[in-house]
């Protein structure tokens, strides 16, 4: 729909689409890094080395991707004994089959024909014959000579393993499992004999070193995990899973010999098919609303969680980004290894340098270029074998091809030709000038994978792409001047210039048509990047899209959890080009600020910033809160009408201060301010008839922006639900968090007054006051010149281009804006005599002052204030709850004690740590150490009230009732002993002399308690208890 009828069916004008609404949320798939399909690549691995006697580190995998997008990962494993086995999973389990029996019962090759096409006439690489004369002698100990044999032992290894009927032969079964497992991409034997040959060759190159191992964490041996690839796998899997279920549930029928089984009858069709779970939507509703897939074959994924993710609205940025990010996968984020999370060089244009989270997710979710796109349609290819055979190249079957001169010519995975290098060269520039022209019914999206032999390097040959979910860019082809696009793959061997002047004649082949496309589309919203510290660049990537910004224009429409408001929006006067090309004005993100670069007052340490108290007033970064409150009568796992409805009754008249609050219907009245404690609405209980309150339980004022009425289509009674949509203004405060876009963060330190605000010549004063040392360890020099072009902006009213790249030494941007702001009457470098505000006296230095966009984040003190003297705490070790909602504890943690300790109050660690912690007192015994090895004996009293407690500095006295005494040292201790004429009382006193009452962390207690029931003695040493 256009963006005027979208807006009349309360959208988005700018709605995309691309989620699914699943409990009123907007859940969408994740895009995923998977390993390219059909493409064999070398691996080395240690672990492939532990599946058995002979495995070796050495493999090469495929992942054959069918028609219908379900994939197959097929592995040749190399043995140190020159045996190649081949490697498959099936739901679940893995099964190795040696692969001269696969050759076999393909196409019933010889030993013969198998020994010529992997030498390929290359007799005198000694190192390959001799594998292949162990791999084809290795195998005669199965005394499998011919096809049907080799089909038959596979069907009778593997029928109950997929689960065939029992009137299949077992060569039918055989050739059951080549379909549905062997190479799976390709349609005839003949192909996948090829490939496999291929595959081996290969294999052996990366055993005798003629080419290195492929490495699967880059870009050029990746594809990406389409969500309809995805669901469509899922269906498939299920609607299998009910076909079989059918099929078991007439052979149980035609076993216990029932009458009423026939096939032609519909009536018992219908009744089988009644029997068998038929409900494919709530495996993708389950799968949508949790991201877990159930599933019993896997999909050939590494990982069963975290595939669905909700599109959260905090802000535009946020929102969009969840399209165009790409996780590498739930599984690599639990390894220890940081290979997965480096950023290749491959990765240029295609996925963002700096748009990546910092923390564990770090280098693992990344971000598309903005420019970079993902095939999403299968092109037309079947005519480009022919058309190069007519170029000169030669067949897949030519038994007169040399290995050593020639390289195989693939096209999505299928063996197509073999041709000389010089001759793949030819063909791969061919291609290029008819995909860029749209010559020859070459598809645009064609991957041109030319590999040349190079010692050491990654194995040579022409390598074609046509399949979808490949990540592709376009770049500019020098030879005619056309848009290109081309893929990680084929990237690799391409010498592409950033920029026209960097152009090398005869060996640059393309240049970038824009340096900003290796960004992702949030790191081009950056101003003047390119002059920042990189990391600071990744901090605004996150930093902007946790800033409480405009989330929607259909705000009046939507019912979220909750959503941050910015009121005075603006567009900021320094934006990129690519700010308009996107429409971000639609949904403005921060507010233009006049900001002093000065140490004023001494409120603006440690990137503290100083707010002036009348912009605060007029307005400055105003924010509002929307949250949902839902009042239900009828509980979720209810069933028929509810015994309560929505009104007034007797009992409410009662409560005079509480109707005055509600209209006459019982309900609050929308604009009505609430406190803790007010009404939303009123309720009756039909069979009592009594009344009752449904109250507003938040801490911070709100009002009623919205009341909507939530009727039940099963229920008689009418409404039965209410959404009351409340609005919490925020306006700025102490602690609330600020940034600007060159992840210069701080807090709001001071609302000055503007009285003693400092002023320029002009009368001008600063919205915002920051340290200067916030700029010397950050290095954020494009915050300087965005200050710069701010200001001579404002003054000219026209909006300067940010774009990263536009200046270099010889045209800096200092001139640039200089010359502007000299244009305008102000100095050439931004700086401007101020005068003090307290005194009026000029300051001795010119003052660094500009215009910079600011942003307000949503970390606002508001939502995280916490007070907490005593509560609950957790019930194993007695330290109090985390948790604001449940009354829990300050975080108090190794930062926060290093603080302690360097500012020479380390005592207050026991205080922090334990008295305000988990204090507890235990007894402790001074002989052996031991606690809680305590005994108890009767005493008479006079004896409990004739002793007097023991005393010390660091051991509290006892104070406990008396007849204590330590087990341990009773029944181990040798000096401890009845001596004659002594009784029971004399030794409870002796050992009762050496107990004492210590102050330690509940916790410890604990963790010895944990020890001593492994076994462990844990023993302390008590001194000084006097």
């Amino acid at each position: 729909m256009a963006p005027r009828q979208l807006i009349a069916h309360h959208e988005e004008s700018e709605e995309m689409g691309g989620y699914f609404l699943v409990n009123g949320n907007e859940r969408m798939i994740r895009f995923l890094i998977v390993p390219r399909r059909n493409h064999a690549i070398a691996l080395i691995r240690p672990s492939f080395g532990n599946r058995g006697n002979f495995y070796s580190p050495y493999a090469c995998q495929m992942r054959c991707v069918r028609p219908d997008q379900s994939s197959q990962t097929n592995t040749l494993h190399y043995l140190s004994n020159g045996n190649v086995t081949f490697r498959f999973s099936w739901r679940k389990n893995e099964y190795m089959i040696p692969v001269v029996m696969l050759l076999k019962a393909l196409i019933g090759a010889s030993d013969q024909e198998i020994f010529a096409g992997l030498a390929q006439n290359a007799l005198n690489d000694t190192f390959r014959t001799d594998r292949i004369e162990l791999l084809l002698r290795s195998f005669k100990n199965y005394c499998l000579p011919t096809a049907a044999l080799c089909l038959d032992f596979l069907g009778n290894k593997f029928r109950v393993v997929l689960g065939c009927p029992e009137d299949w032969e077992d060569e039918r079964v055989g050739r059951f499992l080549l379909d549905r497992v062997v190479l799976v991409h390709l349609n005839n034997a003949t192909s996948k004999y090829r490939l496999l040959l291929f595959m081996i060759h290969k294999l052996y190159a990366l055993v005798g070193g003629e080419c290195c191992a492929d490495n699967p964490d880059s870009p050029q041996h990746q594809e990406i995990l389409m969500p309809g690839h995805l669901l469509s796998s899922i269906l498939k899997e299920r609607f299998e899973e009910y076909i079989a279920g059918i099929r078991n549930q007439m052979t149980s029928d035609i076993r216990k010999g029932l009458t009423s089984v026939n096939f032609t009858d519909p009536k018992y069709i219908q009744k089988i098919m009644q029997r068998v779970d038929s409900d494919a939507g709530k495996r993708i509703t389950y799968f949508l609303a949790t991201g877990n897939l159930v599933s019993p074959t896997g999909l050939d994924l590494q990982q069963t969680s975290g595939f669905t993710l909700i599109a959260e609205k905090l802000n535009f940025y946020r929102y969009i980004s969840h399209f165009r990010c790409v996780h590498r996968g739930a599984f690599f984020a639990e390894l220890k290894t940081t290979t997965v999370r480096k950023l290749l060089p491959e990765a240029w244009g295609f996925l963002c340098p700096v748009h990546t989270p910092d923390g564990s997710p770090c280098g693992l979710l990344n971000h598309f270029a903005h420019q970079c796109q993902i095939l999403s349609s299968v092109s037309p290819v079947g005519h480009i074998p022919g058309l190069l055979t007519s170029l000169g190249m030669s067949s897949p079957f030519d038994a007169a091809v040399d290995s050593t001169n020639y390289v195989c010519v693939q096209l999505d995975g299928e063996v197509i030709g073999w041709a000389s290098l010089s001759l793949c060269f030819r063909i791969a520039t061919a291609l290029r000038i008819w995909k860029s022209e749209g010559l020859e019914k070459i598809p645009p999206g064609l991957e041109v994978g030319y590999v040349p032999r190079v010692t050491g390097g990654q194995y040579p040959g022409l390598f074609l792409f046509s399949t979808p979910a490949r990540m592709m860019r376009p770049v500019q082809l020098l030879s005619n001047n056309k848009i290109e696009l081309i893929g990680p793959f084929e990237q690799v061997y391409l010498d592409i210039a950033c920029t026209m002047p960097e152009v090398e004649p005869g060996i640059s082949t393309h240049v970038e048509i824009s340096p900003t496309h290796v960004l992702s589309l949030l790191a081009n919203l950056t101003p003047f990047s390119d002059f920042n510290q990189s990391p600071r660049n990744m901090y605004q990537c996150q930093m902007g899209k946790q800033t409480m910004g405009t989330p929607s224009s259909a705000l009046n429409h939507r019912t979220d959890n909750k959503l941050y408001r910015l009121q005075t929006g603006q567009t900021p006067i320094v934006r990129p080009a690519l700010h308009d090309r996107y429409h971000m004005d639609h949904f403005p993100n921060g507010t233009n600020a006049v900001v002093a670069v000065i140490s004023y007052t001494g409120y603006d340490m440690e990137d503290a910033m100083i707010l002036n108290k009348s912009a605060h007033e007029r307005g400055f970064a105003h924010g509002t809160i929307y949250k949902s409150h839902i009042v239900d009568l009828q509980p979720p796992n209810a069933r028929g009408s509810s015994d309560k409805y929505f009104g007034l009754g007797p009992d409410h008249m009662r409560d005079s201060s509480m109707v005055q609050k509600v209209d006459t219907d019982g309900i609050v009245v929308v604009g009505t301010r609430l406190k803790r404690g007010d009404p939303l609405c009123a309720y009756i209980d039909r069979t009592t008839g009594r009344g009752g309150w449904d109250k507003y339980k938040g801490d911070e004022e709100a009002f009623v922006e919205e009341v909507r009425l939530i009727g039940n289509d099963s229920s008689t009674t009418g409404c039965t639900k209410i959404h009351f949509k409340l609005r919490i203004p925020r306006s700025p405060m102490i602690g609330d968090k600020f940034s600007s876009r060159h992840g210069q963060k701080g807090v709001c330190s001071q609302k000055w007054p503007a009285v003693d605000m400092p002023f320029t010549e002009s009368g001008m004063q600063p919205d915002v006051i920051i340290n200067p040392h916030a700029f010397p360890s950050r290095m954020t020099i494009g915050m300087f010149v965005e200050s710069l072009a701010g200001k001579a902006g404002a003054m000219h009213g026209i909006a300067q281009d940010a774009t990263p790249f536009r200046f270099n030494e010889e045209d800096t941007p200092s001139e640039y804006f200089g010359d502007q702001l000299l244009a305008a009457g102000f100095n050439y470098h931004g700086n401007e005599p101020m005068y003090s505000g307290i005194t009026g006296e000029e300051f001795a230095a010119d003052i660094y002052v500009g215009l910079v966009y600011y942003q307000r984040l949503r970390h606002m003190v508001g939502d995280k204030w916490q007070v907490r003297t005593t509560g609950r705490v957790d019930q194993t070790t007695h330290q109090p709850v985390k948790g604001r909602k449940r009354g829990g504890g300050i975080r108090f943690g190794e930062m926060e004690r290093d603080a302690l300790l360097a500012h020479g109050t380390s005592f207050l660690l026991q205080d922090r740590l334990m008295n305000c912690s988990d204090y507890s007192t235990a007894w402790i015994c001074r002989r052996c150490g031991l606690l809680s090895a305590l005994g108890y004996e009767n005493q008479p009293e006079e004896d409990t009230q004739a002793q007097q407690p023991n005393t010390c500095s660091n051991v509290i006295a006892v104070t406990g009732p008396k007849g204590e005494y330590c087990r341990y040292c009773r029944a181990r201790d040798p000096a401890v002993t009845e001596e004659p004429g002594m009784g029971l009382e004399g030794i409870v006193h002796q050992l009762q002399s050496h107990l004492d009452v210590v102050e330690i962390p509940f916790v410890f207690r604990y963790l010895i308690a944990e020890l001593m029931a492994m076994g462990i003695k844990i023993a302390l040493k008590v001194e000084g208890s006097g």
